[in-house]
């Protein structure tokens, strides 16, 4: 018997005959509010548990001989797809125009409604076979040095289709995926594809015949720089796979010009990533920060318009890791929590009971008297 006594003296939970239990209203009351509070704070708890987060690691880039996706979709709103090229260029010194691999275009109307679709590769910059000779006869008609200088009835029908096209206000959504190397560089949107190529014509043709250059005028599609209008939606941009989380700043940036032309430059800094999954699934993608220039263009200058995108890379990989809470941590936690919201519920009681008490009592002794 003096064991079990003592046992029971270590009770910390000791227990009132029934008879002496008082139920009062206050005191369901403040225990309904405490098992709701209990319970929202438990769903909470359970939330936070399984519920991953993100642990960041970095680490030297030691990666090798890869390509670098870059994901474009874009609108020009003010160019018709016929005048667009893509082109890339990188610190190796390849350089490509008019890249046609995994790129599409979409014609739009004037409400950028979609009324047709391209491949980009079918673009106007064509090479002709035709050669000039020597022996003919300088009489010749001008219809004949256009197809010696590569200026066929195609390349005159092309033209006669893309100023229509800019006559009925015909814009282009530009979007697909570019696979260059993994090395600084720049790729840009523009219309070096066609007006160059007829530019470039203009002037052999003004130097070698006189009587030509008149003729060709009708080549030209724009007559000048500054009637380019590069204005721009660029709907996504990004250098890889989306992970969760991710937020590509170049997303949704809206360019308008009125009235003025100019060259759009995005200065782009790629940062490797890896985001690991907690089924140990790596996924390897690239995030970036940009910032921005536009320089205006005047009647003078030589270059044309475009929309540069020039990019470097970090030699800084970061490593996102998926984790979950411990079980042990979740239980320490729900413990707190719902031992502490029922002695605070216990209190809440105490205070209660005795200050209706208070009030109670007053009463009492004026009716007995």
């Amino acid at each position: 018997m003096g064991v079990k006594q003592a046992i029971r003296s270590l009770d910390a939970f000791p227990r009132a005959e029934e008879h002496l239990l008082q139920k009062t209203q206050s005191g369901a009351l403040v225990s309904i509010v405490g098992l709701v509070i209990m319970a929202t704070l438990f769903l909470h708890e359970l939330r936070y548990y399984v519920t991953t987060y993100t642990v960041h690691q970095m680490s030297v880039d030691l990666k090798r001989g890869e390509t670098l996706p870059i994901h474009i979709n874009m609108t020009f709103p003010s160019l018709p797809c016929d005048v667009l090229s893509v082109d890339a260029i990188d610190m190796s010194g390849k350089h490509e125009v008019d890249l046609d691999t995994n790129i599409w275009k979409l014609r739009l109307n004037t409400y950028g409604h979609i009324i047709g679709t391209e491949y980009l590769s079918d673009l106007v910059e064509k090479e002709h076979a035709h050669k000039h000779d020597d022996n003919k006869e300088h009489h010749e008609d001008s219809h004949e040095k256009f197809s010696a200088l590569g200026f066929d009835q195609a390349a005159e029908d092309m033209i006669k289709k893309v100023k229509q096209a800019l006559a009925n206000g015909e814009g282009c959504r530009v979007y697909g995926v570019l696979d260059v190397q993994r090395v600084a560089g720049n790729f840009h949107i523009s219309v070096h594809g066609l007006n160059i190529y007829v530019a470039q014509m203009n002037m052999v043709l003004k130097s070698c015949y006189g009587d030509v250059y008149i003729t060709l005028q009708k080549f030209k599609i724009f007559g000048s720089a500054i009637h380019v209008n590069v204005s721009h939606v660029i709907h996504d941009l990004s250098f890889g796979p989306k992970y969760p989380g991710l937020h590509n700043p170049l997303d949704g940036t809206v360019r308008m010009l009125h009235d003025t032309s100019g060259t759009f430059k995005y200065y782009i800094k790629i940062v490797p990533t890896e985001y690991r999954y907690r089924s140990k699934e790596v996924l390897p993608t690239n995030q970036f920060s940009v910032t921005e220039y536009f320089s205006p263009m005047n009647e003078f200058d030589r270059t044309w318009p475009a929309v540069y995108f020039l990019y470097d890379l970090s030699p800084i990989t970061v490593t996102i890791k998926e984790e979950r809470r411990s079980f042990l941590h979740f239980i320490t936690r729900l413990c707190a929590v719902l031992g502490g919201t029922f002695a605070l519920t216990g209190m809440l009681d105490r205070w209660m009971y005795r200050f209706l008490e208070a009030l109670t009592k007053p009463n009492s002794r004026s009716v007995m008297r």
